[in-house]
């Protein structure tokens, strides 16, 4: 099996109640983001914790091996079920860093820093512990994955070079919603554009899908993690900017996100089909903010 799935359950239930706090946890980014109501997504992942703490209690005396047959279980092969509070507390843990910074979109040295160690924490802190203080391994970044790519995976990048580039200028410019970035009009600013525009879709992927998706598929259904995890990523991007009717097109990218990575099982993809979005991102923001440099390359 591989690496990506190899901290999946044998089974998981199709409904069940652990969904209530997983929902509870992924519910606080919009409180963080969306609402920006900091004491309510406290207090959601506070009710997150607490609710899988007694759904586990709860399950605890039925689900414990005698020391014989948990010896015959680890002989099968067969694994225990992952801990719902400790998953839950991973993903709280990088939300709670995340949402100490603000989000608004900026290129100034303090601002990139900001940005760089916020970010760079919720991916690390989650990992970390994970890896050394639960040793479970449960977060991974198998960065080939499902091996070489096939015809459909090369021409699906097309496919989204084609639709940003038909979309994203008439979301952007017509929204009005690229005011939410700076104003790039210099060599060094459009330099810091690309950089930052290009590193926070990097950490998209390593955040909400290798990171929230991954921990989220442990306990629920594909469709259902898929889900829960959009919550948390199209959130994000709303403070980030991604305002007016944005959600229209960030729900469905967070969506295909997460199932190209459950089909690919490689980071390397998921994160060139961002890399490639954000990079029609990142011309269409130069073109709004500075009128007649990029004309021939949209049709707004």
């Amino acid at each position: 099996m591989p690496a990506a799935d190899s901290a999946l359950p044998l089974a998981r239930p199709a409904w069940s109640l652990e969904l209530i706090p997983a929902l509870l946890a992924c519910l606080a980014a919009p409180a963080f983001f969306v609402a920006r109501i900091p004491w309510l997504g406290w207090v959601l992942l506070a009710a997150a914790l607490a609710g899988a703490w007694v759904l586990e209690r709860r399950d605890a005396a039925p689900r414990a091996l005698a020391p014989v047959t948990r010896a015959a279980a680890a002989a099968d092969g067969i694994r225990r079920p992952p801990g719902l509070v400790r998953d839950l507390s991973l993903i709280a843990v990088g939300l709670l860093i995340v949402s100490a910074i603000p989000l608004k979109a900026e290129l100034d040295n303090l601002a990139i820093l900001r940005f760089a160690l916020a970010l760079g924490g919720a991916v690390a802190v989650p990992y970390v512990v994970s890896r050394f203080v639960y040793r479970d391994r449960a977060i991974r970044f198998p960065w080939r994955g499902g091996g070489r790519w096939t015809v459909f995976q090369w021409s699906w990048l097309v496919g989204v070079l084609v639709l940003a580039w038909l979309i994203l200028p008439f979301y952007f410019i017509t929204s009005g919603v690229y005011l939410n970035w700076p104003v790039v009009d210099t060599p060094e600013l459009i330099a810091r554009l690309f950089v930052g525009v290009g590193a926070v879709g990097i950490w998209d992927e390593l955040f909400f899908i290798c990171t929230v998706f991954a921990l989220l598929r442990r306990h629920f259904p594909d469709w259902q993690s898929n889900v829960l995890q959009t919550i948390v990523f199209v959130s994000f991007l709303w403070e980030l900017g991604y305002q007016a009717w944005g959600p229209v097109l960030t729900i469905p990218f967070a969506l295909l996100q997460g199932f190209i990575f459950m089909v690919t099982r490689s980071l390397a993809y998921v994160v060139t089909v961002h890399l490639l979005f954000d990079a029609i991102v990142f011309l269409v923001l130069v073109h709004a903010h500075n009128p007649g440099m990029l004309d021939w390359l949209f049709l707004v």
